[in-house]
């Protein structure tokens, strides 16, 4: 549900699905309301792109320890781990990801629902493949969830991104010809 904050903004609820080992993000979804079963459709969303995770983790709000969404994930196989109350940082990676949007989007003006959309589908791709992340090594989320080091590679392209007015800038790197192909090309 939104809620106005004092300067009058409007505030969106945002569903973040996080792979645990390579910290790619899944999905950034607004929600319409923060129920359940909105919460499992976003869930099976996800599932049907990127495939069901063995383990769940989330913290203790109500939508999330209800006797539907624990049970939609017993019946779906996946084993449902809840953070302590009051220590977010059992599920610190997901705590980061929104920690970074939240840094970045109260520096942007977006006027109504399609601007949320296309700036969540930009500062996904951003996090997700052109910011390199200190805990990977310098490897992107992208890079860790297919396995490529993105040191064995040289780079095909090399594209300069920015968005949000210059909120999100960074190199999308390409790396598609192993060093050696492309040696063998010479």
């Amino acid at each position: 549900s939104a809620k106005v904050a004092r300067n009058g903004r409007i505030l969106q609820s945002i569903l973040g699905i996080l792979d645990h080992g390579s910290r790619m993000n899944l999905a950034l979804l607004i929600l319409r309301d923060r129920s359940s079963l909105t919460l499992l459709k976003g869930l099976i969303a996800t599932m049907e792109t990127y495939g069901k995770p063995k383990v769940m983790r989330t913290d203790n709000e109500a939508c999330f320890t209800s006797r539907r969404f624990t049970l939609a994930l017993r019946l779906m196989g996946i084993r449902h781990q809840c953070t302590h109350p009051g220590h977010p940082l059992q599920n610190g990676r997901v705590e980061r990801l929104f920690g970074t949007l939240k840094e970045k989007l109260d520096q942007l003006d977006v006027p109504h629902f399609s601007s949320l959309q296309h700036a969540l589908a930009e500062f996904r791709f951003w996090y997700n493949q052109v910011r390199p992340h200190q805990h990977l090594d310098g490897w992107t989320p992208q890079d860790a969830w297919q396995s490529r080091d993105p040191y064995l590679r040289i780079p095909k392209s090399v594209l300069f991104f920015s968005a949000w007015d210059g909120l999100l800038t960074g190199y999308d790197i390409r790396r598609y010809p192993s060093r050696t192909d492309w040696l063998h090309c010479i």
